[in-house]
């Protein structure tokens, strides 16, 4: 079985008023809970957002990455393309596509220390997480600033093509394969935190 990820936009005014031992259940037991096939919650969405059409579920919604089946391994991919290929890219698309990914799903440019996608304070315990995994906790300010590095690396994008093809290769069975499928992944990483921040809300990522 491989680790998944369940992407989140959540009113971060309501996750909090939930007493903080109980937010990490209600989050799990939230994210697919009574999605109406027939309604704005499609169980059968492959791509893009689905907003559930209980009242009591309007505090937030899901994303769906393309072509990933909920899948953390795409994520990982990009991650390990973007290792290889930053070193060919110039400072300033570098350094705001490093702390954009940073915030997210890379593990960042020390090899000493793993980053941390989680804001301190959230969720004081991790008991009770359903699968082990991945885990991304950002609230309305971190969001607010990843998407800030975003609009800053997204014009010098296309100049990545290059770079990133030719160090991160294209390995057969790859996920990520190449400069399109890692552009199509940001892409969707963009749309999570725009959505969110235009919103004033937060991400969370759960391994289920």
């Amino acid at each position: 079985m491989g680790v998944d990820i369940t992407v989140l936009v959540v009113d971060w005014s309501h996750v909090m008023d939930v007493a903080a031992e109980e937010r990490l259940r209600v989050l799990q037991e939230s994210a697919y809970a009574d999605d109406d096939p027939d309604g704005d919650g499609d169980g059968d969405v492959v791509e893009g957002w689905v907003w559930p059409g209980a009242p009591d579920r309007s505090w937030l919604g899901r994303y769906e990455f393309r072509g990933t089946l909920g899948s953390y391994k795409p994520h990982f991919r990009a991650a390990d393309g973007w290792e290889k290929a930053r070193g060919a890219v110039g400072g300033e698309v570098r350094a705001a596509l490093d702390e954009f990914l940073e915030g997210l799903i890379w593990w960042g440019p020390r090899a000493d220390v793993d980053a941390e996608q989680v804001d301190p304070g959230v969720l004081p315990s991790l008991e009770g997480l359903w699968r082990p995994g991945p885990l991304i906790v950002r609230g309305p300010e971190t969001v607010a600033r990843l998407r800030r590095r975003w609009c800053e690396a997204a014009p010098g994008l296309e100049g990545l093509r290059v770079p990133y093809g030719e160090p991160a290769g294209r390995e057969p069975g790859q996920w990520v394969a190449g400069f399109e499928e890692f552009a199509e992944l940001l892409g969707g990483w963009a749309e999570v935190v725009r959505e969110a921040d235009r919103r004033g809300w937060g991400v969370i990522g759960l391994p289920i």
